[in-house]
């Protein structure tokens, strides 16, 4: 299925910004020290940005840089980001899972009720290595065609659900970030903003943070990224709010809820 209205509005998970300069100087060497590969570049940082995670279209001028689902393939000359959904299976998708989905002490599916996504049970190292598998075969395909990073989403599923802990979700996508970095690939941070301060256990290159402006979230990204943050606002207010505090700094697009293509009655977007 497409990744079209994958878009989440979700309740800020509480974050303690008190980093001093060294301390984020620190990260980003430990960072590189855990696995990052030398050739695994993040994207320019301020560069202007197309999310196309729903339809792919040919980007609009001045774009260098541009994200798709792994099924698409890339825009030629920019860079290109490629998305996975990593931590919970598309809607449909359980039987291509098997047992690898999260269930609760009753046996039922746990679901991400908002999108109908059934959970991915990354509790267990046996069960992360399964999953990985699947995962990385994707990590692969975006290597081959030719993406230069990769945007695991839903790092945060475990804001959705008390089975799933933010320990799971670190080992889990430090499996995916050291395999992205053994095929040259750069990978995002994708929203979750409590774990930017977490690089050296996470091996995480850049972020791509939807609505951190609605949620003021977007320095508590820059204190663990920089300026190699990617902002996707959806709201105008926040976009507007957003470009007057770090529209100098950051790539920050407005995009519709739909993520949808030119042409299409409800395509919104902008930058700053």
């Amino acid at each position: 299925m497409s990744p079209t209205h994958r878009v989440r509005f979700r309740g800020r998970v509480p974050v303690a910004v008190a980093a001093t300069a060294a301390l984020i100087t620190a990260l980003f060497v430990s960072s590189t020290a855990n696995g990052a590969s030398q050739a695994a570049t993040p994207p320019p940082a301020h560069a202007d940005f197309d999310y196309q995670i729903g339809e792919p279209y040919t980007p609009p001028a001045g774009v260098k840089v541009v994200s798709r689902d792994h099924s698409a393939s890339p825009a030629a000359g920019l860079y290109n980001i490629c998305y996975v959904n990593a931590f919970q299976a598309q809607p449909g998708a359980e039987s291509e899972w098997g047992d690898l989905l999260l269930r609760d002490a009753d046996g039922d599916i746990v679901y991400d009720e908002g999108w109908g996504e059934a959970i991915l049970d990354i509790r267990s190292d046996a069960k992360r290595q399964r999953i990985a598998a699947k995962v990385n075969s994707w990590i692969d395909t975006c290597a081959t065609k030719g993406f230069q990073a990769v945007e695991p989403d839903n790092l945060d599923t475990f804001a959705r659900t008390d089975l799933i802990s933010e320990a799971n979700a670190k080992t889990f996508v430090r499996m995916l970030a050291d395999h992205a970095h053994q095929q040259n690939l750069a990978i995002a941070q994708k929203n979750t903003a409590n774990f930017s301060l977490a690089r050296d256990e996470t091996g995480l290159d850049f972020a791509v943070a939807e609505e951190c402006g609605e949620w003021d979230e977007c320095g508590d990204y820059t204190e663990g990224f920089g300026d190699n943050v990617i902002v996707i606002e959806y709201k105008a207010s926040a976009f507007e709010a957003t470009c007057a505090d770090f529209g100098s700094r950051l790539s920050v697009v407005l995009r519709d809820v739909d993520v949808s293509a030119p042409g299409d009655s409800g395509y919104v977007r902008k930058t700053c």
